[in-house]
């Protein structure tokens, strides 16, 4: 074992210890790749700066680093990438559509880590426009929308860490914005929670001991890996494109529908892992193949975007398109 060295790191779950990991990695000369962007722990904002500092020296260290191979960000950058480089001169608009139609039963869950996905939906909204962030107050913009297979949902515009880098990569962006379907029991006992201290990241004084709420809170609702086989229903996440091609008007709809049920038949959990789980392993593929190897930190729309879209068909995610889609408004 001591002579024993990986072939690459993959980084499902520990948004905290990013940076941590990265260091490990250079120290080791491994390559990376993550599912989300860094947070600070102790801070409810996440973004790419810290990790786009690492480009220098993963250059100098001759391995890669891709950031952002999950489902959103991941997929939905490599469907934007794709759009771009099939079917567009250039993408004005891009709204990126994240539908979980699941329902497993509970009053309140969520599907995911808790602490991570409840400081998501709590801070305070923002998009992409003109080159500007424009912030917005939590769930200020709410939305209907009528998904495939899934039916009519409530959806609301989010801050969304993949926002950041293709406003930068993907050529002629305007506006870009990102919304998530809440159903009202969820909005209503995370309002209820709120309003008593319980989504807080502040510690506080619990008998003698400096606790987190939001972390006590964690601990006490059901574990996400519970969620699978009591969850039925399908998700639908994808993006809407418009843009420019010889000089026409263009509007596209790249998506994919995943089945809770099916999930949980071939792998033990629920569409949500298995939306996140299977992006993280066709990226570590594109890096270890070669495919996608280049020294340096990137973004995962910096790459051709074809092997991956066709490692989604093979592997269990196939996308679906529309180029005549509804708009959001």
């Amino acid at each position: 074992m001591k002579d024993f060295k990986p072939d690459i790191c993959i980084n499902v779950a520990l948004p905290y210890q990013d940076l941590h990991i990265m260091d490990a990695c250079l120290e080791c000369k491994v390559d990376y790749v993550d599912t989300a962007n860094y947070e600070p722990e102790d801070t409810a904002k996440f973004e790419y700066s810290w990790q786009w500092a690492y480009r220098e020296r993963f250059e100098k260290a001759g391995i890669t680093a891709l950031l952002g191979s999950g489902f959103d960000p991941g997929v939905t950058g490599v469907f934007c990438a794709y759009a771009q480089k099939h079917y567009f001169d250039e993408i004005n608009y891009i709204d990126i559509l994240d539908c979980n139609g699941g329902d497993h039963g509970y009053p309140f869950a969520t599907n995911f880590n808790p602490e991570i996905n409840i400081r998501e939906v709590s801070a305070k909204g923002s998009y992409i426009q003109d080159g500007k962030w424009v912030e917005t107050e939590p769930m200020e913009i709410k939305r209907v929308y009528n998904f495939d297979e899934v039916g009519e949902k409530d959806m609301y515009l989010l801050h969304h860490e993949e926002l950041e880098s293709l406003a930068l990569n993907i050529k002629g962006i305007k506006r870009i914005r990102f919304f998530m379907t809440f159903g009202q029991s969820y909005l209503t006992h995370l309002k209820c929670l709120e309003n008593v201290g319980m989504t807080s990241i502040e510690p506080i004084d619990f008998e003698g001991k400096k606790i987190v709420p939001l972390q006590f809170l964690k601990a006490v609702l059901p574990d996400p890996a519970s969620l699978g086989p009591r969850t039925k229903g399908k998700t639908n996440i994808g993006c809407i494109c418009q843009g420019k091609k010889d000089g026409k008007d263009v509007k596209y709809y790249v998506y994919n529908v995943c089945d809770h049920q099916q999930c949980y038949k071939e792998v033990g959990s629920q569409a949500i892992s298995y939306t996140t789980g299977v992006p993280a392993m066709i990226g570590a593929m594109m890096v270890m193949t070669g495919k996608w190897k280049k020294p340096g930190v990137y973004n995962i729309e910096e790459f051709d975007p074809d092997p991956f879209m066709e490692a989604l068909n093979k592997w269990g995610l196939p996308w679906k398109e529309n180029f005549d889609p509804v708009l959001v408004d």
